[in-house]
C-alpha cells in the first residue's frame, strides 16, 4: 500500500467517477483502476461499488477512507513541516458551529499564506457535524462549546470519535439583537423581557437535540422560536421579526455589520450552568499543520481582544 493509493482512493470518492478522477489525476484510467485493484486485493476487501453512473463507497470502502484520509493528511501535515519544494497543493479546513468570529479568524489566517498553493475551506455548520467532518479528517480542526448542561454527552461523543476539547476562552450569555429592538437600549435583558419577541436558533437537523443546540440555555420554554440554517438568514429575521438569539457576546461588526448588538443577559441565580467554554476540537495526538498552528494563534487573540467582561 502507498501513499499514492490512498490518494488515488480519496479523490475518486471525492469526484464520485473513475473517470473523472483520472481526469483530475493526470492518470489513464486503466492504471488508476489498476492500482486501485492491486491495492483491494492487498487489503482482502473491496473499497468502491462500480456501476454505470459511477461509484460508491461499500462499507469496507466507508472504513478505509476514514483511516485513509486520517493517514494521507498527517503525511501532508509532515511534508509542511519538513519538507522542500514539495509541489503538492496541500489542504486546510475548519468546521465550526455559526461564529462571526471563528469566520474573521480564519480570513486572517488565510491572509498569510499563498491561495494558489493552498486549498482552504471553512464550513458554518451543524454542531454534529463538526464533530463528524474533525473524526473523518474532512477538516482539521472543530470550533464548538461546552457547558454544563452538554458536556457530558458532547464529550462522551468526542471520546467516542478519538477527538480531543481544548478551551479557549469562558463567556457568559448575551442576548444578541439589531440596534432597533425594543429591548436593544437595556444594559441588561431579564429571560420574562424576551417573551414576546421570537427566539431564533439554528437548525440541528432530524437527529438534532438539546445537546446539540448552539445556543445557551436551549431547555428554557420559550413561546415563540423560529429556527435558521445560517447566520444571514437569523440576521434577516431579528431585523424583519425583532428576533434575537443568545450569544456568547463576542460579534465581529466586520462581517456580521454595524446594526447588530449583543446584551448581557441577566443571571437567574449563581449557577455557572448558564457560562460558554468556547473551544477547539481536534483528532487526539495529532499534530496541528502551519495552517492549523496559525488559526488557532488568531482565534485565541480575537477571542481574549473581543470579549466582554
Amino acid at each position: 500500500m502507498t501513499l499514492q493509493q490512498l490518494y488515488y482512493v480519496i479523490t475518486i470518492t471525492e469526484m464520485g467517477s473513475f473517470n473523472k478522477a483520472s481526469e483530475v489525476l493526470y492518470i489513464a484510467q486503466p492504471s488508476l483502476t489498476g492500482a486501485v485493484q492491486e491495492l483491494e486485493k492487498e487489503l482482502g476487501i473491496t473499497i468502491f461499488n462500480r456501476t454505470r453512473k459511477g461509484v460508491s463507497l461499500t462499507n469496507d470502502g466507508v472504513e478505509f477512507l476514514n483511516h485513509a484520509r486520517q493517514l494521507y493528511q498527517q503525511y501532508e501535515i509532515i511534508l509542511d513541516k519538513y519538507g522542500k519544494g514539495a509541489a503538492l497543493k496541500k489542504k486546510f479546513g475548519i468546521s465550526t458551529q455559526h461564529y462571526s468570529f471563528a469566520v474573521k479568524s480564519f480570513v486572517e489566517m488565510v491572509k498569510r499564506f499563498n491561495t494558489a498553493e493552498y486549498e482552504f475551506a471553512i464550513r458554518e455548520t451543524k454542531t454534529r457535524e463538526v464533530i463528524e467532518d474533525v473524526s473523518t479528517s474532512k477538516s482539521e480542526i472543530g470550533i464548538l462549546y461546552l457547558s454544563d448542561f452538554n458536556r457530558k454527552i458532547i464529550t462522551k461523543l468526542l471520546r467516542t470519535n478519538n477527538l480531543e476539547f481544548h478551551k479557549l476562552i469562558d463567556c457568559k450569555p448575551y442576548v444578541y439583537l439589531w440596534k432597533g429592538h425594543p429591548l436593544s437600549r437595556q444594559k441588561s435583558i431579564r429571560f420574562e423581557q424576551l417573551n414576546d419577541y421570537p427566539c431564533l436558533s439554528f437548525e440541528q437537523g432530524d437527529n438534532g437535540s438539546f445537546y446539540f443546540s448552539e445556543e445557551i440555555l436551549c431547555t428554557n420554554e420559550y413561546p415563540r422560536t423560529i429556527k435558521a440554517n445560517d447566520r444571514a438568514t437569523m440576521l434577516n429575521l431579528m431585523v424583519g421579526l425583532n428576533g434575537y438569539t443568545l450569544c456568547s457576546g463576542i460579534i465581529c461588526e466586520e462581517l456580521n455589520g454595524t446594526d447588530y448588538m449583543a446584551v448581557p443577559l441577566e443571571e437567574e441565580s449563581d449557577s455557572v450552568s448558564n457560562k460558554m467554554e468556547i473551544g477547539y476540537i481536534v483528532k487526539k495526538d495529532m499534530l496541528l499543520s502551519s495552517m492549523g498552528e496559525l488559526y488557532i494563534r488568531e482565534i485565541d487573540r480575537y477571542l481574549k481582544d473581543s470579549v466582554k467582561e
